[in-house]
């Protein structure tokens, strides 16, 4: 090798290095209740920069900001491509609301800057596939932001299901809910958070099955969804504004012969609508519900299988877990740094919209409807 050759080599690696010891540049595009868990994790670390936020409410992004820290070189803006031409980001939040996820991200992408993109996905297949197609094309990637993804519990139901333990896995019922949870702002109305429950914990609900089981493809869906409290001012107080769903249900068939039985709801009378359950045939495993359903695990978890031709009920305790949203934050860091994979990567979680878009179409539609994802984003 000449000298020539390996002084530029040498001088590449160099700059390499540099881009990974100094601070990241951070942007967060929207800054709603949810950009406040984006804010107050970045500020925690040592190697991040938080140098710009947008929203298209004048003074929002301001104000958001300010509430966590005081930094004056901080630049403020209602355009967020405005803020990607002139801010050198090393990677973006998106934390708009549902049907605004898709934009940004895509226009982030194109400019080669990292996306840690709030959930869900987007509102519809089309839209997160053309998030797939410009990640593709891009030299950056997209974290879903899957926070129970991370929990300690989640792991290891995905631990068990791997280690044979239930034998194949042929039937999943699966939900979460809460009695009285119907939460405000852009979740409520159709423009905006494009879908109701289903977005907000049904996307959970359905990647801890998923995750677990190694996020077979979705073939077919029939979907129910239903909007009776949101739309009762008897239970709730801005039911004139409410136009998506409280409370969906599924039945999925996904690749691999495995069956999907799903419930999710804002609002109901019973305090769940069950406990998660994966059938095995050589063995069961309950996972408790929780009161107020958040990604989480509702008490220890009862692992039925044979030992010796008797039938036993092993239960599993529960682990103490982490912070997962400043995990969630962390591990995108990380992956800035040493150019991903994705901790949540888009691959997956194409499928957990194309479930939830199929419970859509199905229940417009009245009957089953096969789930078709293009075949480039795949």
């Amino acid at each position: 090798m000449s000298d020539a050759v390996l002084s530029q080599f040498k001088q590449a690696e160099k700059e390499e290095k540099k881009a990974v010891d100094r601070k990241l540049r951070i942007g967060i595009i929207g800054t709603g209740s949810i950009a406040g868990g984006h804010t107050s994790n970045y500020l925690k670390q040592d190697d991040v920069e938080l140098v710009a936020a947008c929203d298209i409410v004048p003074g929002k992004a301001q104000t958001h900001l300010e509430y966590y820290f005081h930094h004056y070189g901080t630049h403020y803006y209602t355009d967020y491509k405005e803020m990607i031409e002139k801010e050198n980001l090393d990677g973006v939040s998106v934390c708009t609301y549902n049907t605004q996820h898709a934009a940004p991200t895509i226009y982030c992408l194109e400019h080669d800057i990292p996306v840690l993109l709030e959930k869900p996905f987007t509102v519809t297949l089309e839209e997160a596939e053309a998030v797939c197609r410009a990640e593709k094309k891009s030299k950056a990637f997209v974290s879903v932001g899957f926070q129970p993804r991370f929990n300690e519990n989640m792991r290891l139901i995905k631990e068990i299901v791997e280690s044979g333990t239930l034998g194949k896995i042929y039937y999943i019922q699966t939900g979460g809910g809460r009695r009285r949870g119907i939460p405000g702002s852009t979740f409520i109305e159709k423009s905006t958070g494009g879908i109701g429950a289903l977005g907000d914990i049904g996307c959970y609900s359905l990647d801890m099955v998923l995750n677990a089981i190694g996020y077979p493809k979705p073939l077919t869906v029939t979907g129910y969804t239903s909007d009776f409290f949101g739309k009762n001012p008897k239970y709730y107080d801005e039911s004139e504004r409410f136009s998506v769903d409280d409370f969906a249900a599924a039945f999925i068939r996904l690749e691999g012969g495995v069956i999907l039985d799903f419930r999710i709801s804002w609002a109901m009378h019973p305090d769940s609508p069950g406990d998660t359950i994966l059938f095995g045939t050589e063995g069961a495993l309950r996972i408790p519900a929780t009161d107020c359903w958040n990604g989480s695990v509702g008490g220890p978890m009862i692992l039925y299988h044979d030992v010796l031709g008797q039938k036993k009920a092993t239960e599993v305790p529960l682990l103490s877990s982490s912070d997962c949203f400043a995990l969630k934050v962390r591990y995108f860091l990380d992956a800035i740094k040493t150019g991903g994979p994705s901790p949540i990567p888009t691959s997956q979680i194409i499928y957990n919209q194309a479930i939830i878009d199929g419970i859509v179409k199905s229940a417009e539609l009245g009957r089953e409807v096969e789930i078709k994802i293009s075949e480039d984003v795949l």
